[in-house]
């Protein structure tokens, strides 16, 4: 580890300590507590957790979304806990990518202008911006739907401009919320099995979901229950084995995660 960074060379994700409370009238409810987390750079991760566990809290400060009120969160070896809002603002758009469940893409533009938008954000000139957009579509499988908007393109179809609109600008941390939840079972699937193709390609991926059937499709799974850790432990995949590829069943975890 680290001891300038507080974070090993390979965590994408580090958190110590994070806590997050929210004062509502006389009473402060804690939806985190005190939670420490890894992720390895090209780990593929699933947060689980019945409603009320601190899933989406912990989901809006990993997203730079919000701040934790204590503790101290690392992405890409970077400390984030304590930015200023442009920073934590700069940090979304460089080093994360977010796809939900809505998909969220501006209905009267082209799947290539909807993947195109992140780098307009960034500065890219237009060329720039034009040529990684295609590539990106390319690489989700959407070479001949550039020009389609969406209410030309199917439910996974969406999806996948969304993801490519996450993927477009490199980021260290893909983060996706409920990534199926408005698509039907076989849609869903295919929508998974792209994000086991990105991770194969080195990837890291992070998705928060309430659904096993989702969740399975990660190495990792970590179930939260009251704003701790419940359980962490490697998942056993559709290609037969737990944790990163090649490793043995119960190898995946790289660090004991405690409450």
């Amino acid at each position: 580890m680290s001891p300038a960074t507080g974070t090993t060379p390979d965590a994408i994700i580090r958190v110590r300590g994070l806590s997050r409370d929210f004062v509502m009238g006389s009473e402060t409810v804690r939806a985190l507590r005190d939670l420490d987390l890894v992720v390895e750079r090209n780990e593929y991760v699933a947060i689980m957790g019945p409603s009320g566990s601190g899933k989406s809290t912990l989901m809006n400060i990993l997203g730079c979304l919000e701040t934790p009120t204590r503790g101290d969160y690392w992405l890409n070896g970077q400390r984030v806990s304590g930015m200023s809002d442009a920073e934590l603002a700069r940090s979304r758009n460089r080093e994360i990518g977010f796809v939900f469940q809505t998909f969220n893409l501006l209905a009267r533009a082209t799947a290539q202008r909807n993947v195109e938008l992140p780098l307009v954000y960034a500065g890219i000139p237009a060329d720039e911006r034009r040529r990684r957009a295609r590539a990106t579509l390319e690489r989700v499988g959407l070479a001949d739907r550039m020009h389609h908007r969406p209410n030309e393109l199917s439910g996974g179809q969406r999806q996948r401009v969304a993801i490519a609109r996450a993927l477009v600008t490199q980021p260290a941390l893909l983060l996706a919320d409920e990534p199926t939840g408005n698509l039907d079972t076989r849609t869903g699937e295919e929508v998974l099995a792209l994000f086991a193709e990105l991770q194969a390609e080195g990837q890291t991926i992070v998705v928060v979901t309430h659904e096993s059937s989702v969740a399975a499709h990660a190495q990792r799974r970590i179930v939260l229950r009251d704003g701790a850790v419940e359980s962490d432990e490697a998942t056993v995949t559709r290609g037969g084995a737990g944790g990163h590829a090649g490793a043995r069943p119960g190898e995946g975890r790289h660090e004991e995660v405690r409450a």
